[in-house]
């Protein structure tokens, strides 16, 4: 059975809370969670400063789209929850890898973001399930809960992804999280994550 209101009425609490410290666009991570960038620098991340196209600009994550790699975090994460806003272009694309595997799409596309881009053709969250994209140049937010491999994806309060399993639960115990780079510029801000421990799943 899927859980559908639990996770509307968990994510709202949430992002009430994230929104509450909200100041020209920054905000404050929720009771639990932990910021993965703190405004200045790249730190909580591998190979972003080295690469130089990606870079802590203007209190943002900013990829200048001039190519590299993704920017991966530090740490693996395990089962997790995840909040991040992102912003592309006209015609963008990006992504979030779990556990350093494809993706929650991110692109300007009839289909909407949100997605399990690399499921399988026909199953549980390949396509989202409502389109929930801002206008290209629009911050958006996601909520990410990846428990096992069960996933959960909330687009702008809407839920696209309702606990479906990701590349066919055909994934490690644990992994980083990276923020996908495709050749377009890329913006990311209020990046929190908060690991779930085996009691609290």
């Amino acid at each position: 059975m899927k859980r559908v209101l639990l996770p509307i009425l968990f994510a709202g609490c949430l992002l009430t809370n994230v929104q509450a410290g909200e100041k020209d666009g920054t905000k404050e991570p929720p009771r639990g969670f932990t910021s993965l960038f703190n405004g200045k620098d790249l730190s909580a991340w591998k190979n972003g400063d080295k690469q130089k196209t990606w870079l802590a600009q203007d209190g943002l994550i900013y990829h200048t789209g001039k190519g590299g790699g993704n920017l991966t975090t530090a740490k693996n994460y395990k089962d997790f929850e995840l909040f991040v806003d992102w912003k592309i272009g006209k015609g963008g694309d990006s992504g979030i890898y779990l556990r350093g595997k494809p993706q929650v799409q991110i692109w300007d596309n009839k289909e909407g973001s949100g997605g399990l881009y690399n499921n399988p053709a026909k199953s549980d969250g390949r396509v989202p399930l409502v389109v929930a994209d801002n206008k290209p140049g629009e911050w958006n937010t996601f909520y990410i809960k990846m428990v096992g491999a069960k996933v959960t994806v909330i687009l702008n309060g809407k839920i696209v992804v309702d606990n479906a399993v990701f590349l066919n639960g055909k994934i490690s115990d644990e992994g980083t999280i990276e923020l996908q780079t495709h050749g377009n510029p890329l913006w990311f801000r209020n990046v929190f994550v908060r690991e779930i421990g085996a009691d609290k799943k």
